[in-house]
């Protein structure tokens, strides 16, 4: 049977073959986006810990995770069903849409595997890797999979039912991140040395790197989740590039009239923000919209990120204070921004439309944030007892690439004196120790 007759359309499926590429691209973006923020000596920690997610998620989703996330409503619209589990019954002729089913479900599978990795931020320097590889697809199931469903899946009660609106992402994505990063750094405590260490970012250069290909990312994120090559996919585009631009701008003004001195940091953090923010929103507003939400988020990001010192949760790089708050942010002004032009109907605040939908954001914000924090929560406490998830004094104080990988960022592919990677790691990495 040919694909034309299933009506799969050529340019939309090889778009968003790109863009699933693009999406997939993220987590080792944002690998080097974190590697570079923690300190030389869990660099490689913190870049396994994005890395090995790609694996987890991916066995997960394709086991049960698209299946429930995508498939018929179950339990009263809390979850799919299992008709796809092991992607049973899909093949290369099934449609979503104008493009393969194949492709939109992996598509998808990219959302979950960054989501996922996002949430490292908030406990690196700290966590136990093998605790990580638990954590991650018990996480995925659990937290991402039902959220999805929620907003995405057909009869989801977000979407469908409730009338908020999320195109691209940001309750399942970012406030699912931001609250469940916020609850595993609760549940394993601050860093040695919190609020008195410094705990400097050891390679800006690695950082902006990261940032960078997060931004080229995230056109895929954006303007793929129109899944066609088409007129929506473009206004999310050029949303998408607007609002990591003001987010940007904002955060260095901020920095600029608080300190004194706009940062390389500030430069990468706040373009983040800004993308973060517009995530939700990109196919909701107009271009006047998209840049005054990556603003909003810009200035208010760049407060955010402090609340740590005050409220006593070490949130190592900023999980909470980016994409929770960033996620807020570009998900509520949706209520306050969209054009029918955009939406096909629905109106913001400032456009006529009343409080109505600015109400329905904020019931979804509130659902989610609230769901993803108990359960993750609970999910870590659990693990916790288990199996322990902070890592210890010892491996945190000597730092967890030699501790747990048995090398370091600056091996130059050799342990201690001479011994290649892999052969004898552990006596030399315990004669590196010995020097450390």
């Amino acid at each position: 049977m040919s694909f034309a007759a299933q009506g799969i359309d050529t340019g939309d499926t090889a778009w968003l073959l790109a863009a699933t590429a693009l999406v997939l691209l993220m987590t080792p973006g944002l690998a080097l986006f974190y590697g570079g923020m923690v300190r030389t000596k869990s660099v490689l920690n913190m870049l396994m810990m994005s890395f090995v997610s790609i694996a987890l998620v991916t066995v997960v989703w394709l086991a049960a995770g698209y299946s429930l996330a995508f498939g018929d409503d179950t339990f009263g619209g809390l979850i799919g069903n299992l008709k796809h589990a092991g992607m049973s019954g899909l093949g290369p002729d099934n449609v979503h849409g104008t493009v393969p089913t194949l492709l939109f479900a992996t598509f998808q599978l990219t959302f979950a595997i960054i989501t996922a990795a996002l949430i490292s931020g908030a406990i690196a320097d700290r966590a136990k890797f093998g605790a990580w590889l638990v954590f991650v697809p018990v996480w995925a199931l659990l937290v991402y999979v039902p959220v999805a469903h929620w907003v995405w899946g057909p009869g989801g009660w977000v979407l469908d039912r409730l009338g908020a609106l999320d195109f691209a992402g940001g309750l399942p994505v970012e406030i699912t991140s931001g609250a469940s990063g916020l609850a595993l750094a609760l549940v394993l405590g601050p860093r040695l040395g919190f609020k008195k260490d410094a705990m400097r970012p050891h390679n800006l250069p690695m950082v902006v790197l990261g940032a960078g290909l997060l931004w080229f990312g995230w056109f895929g994120f954006n303007a793929g989740s129109a899944l066609g090559a088409n007129g929506l996919a473009a206004a999310a585009f050029l949303n998408t590039l607007a609002a990591g631009c003001t987010g940007l701008l904002g955060w260095l003004f901020v920095e600029q009239k608080r300190d004194g001195h706009p940062t390389t940091l500030g430069a990468a953090s706040g373009a983040v923000a800004g993308l973060v923010a517009i995530t939700p929103s990109c196919g909701s507003v107009s271009l006047l919209g998209a840049l005054v939400v990556g603003l909003a988020a810009g200035v208010v990001c760049s407060y955010a990120v402090g609340w740590k010192f005050k409220l006593n949760y070490d949130d190592s790089l900023d999980v909470v204070g980016v994409h929770l708050v960033g996620g807020v942010i570009g998900t509520l002004l949706i209520g306050v921004f969209a054009v029918k032009e955009m939406t096909g109907g629905t109106e913001g605040l400032l456009y006529g439309g009343g409080l109505a939908q600015l109400g329905k954001q904020l019931v979804a914000v509130v659902a989610v944030g609230a769901y993803a924090f108990l359960v993750t929560y609970g999910i870590g406490k659990l693990i916790d007892k288990v199996l322990g998830f902070r890592a210890d004094e010892e491996h945190e104080h000597t730092g967890l690439d030699l501790t747990v990988h048995a090398e370091t960022a600056y091996d130059h592919g050799v342990l201690g004196h001479g011994a290649p990677v892999g052969a004898s790691s552990v006596p030399s990495a315990q004669k590196v120790k010995s020097q450390a």
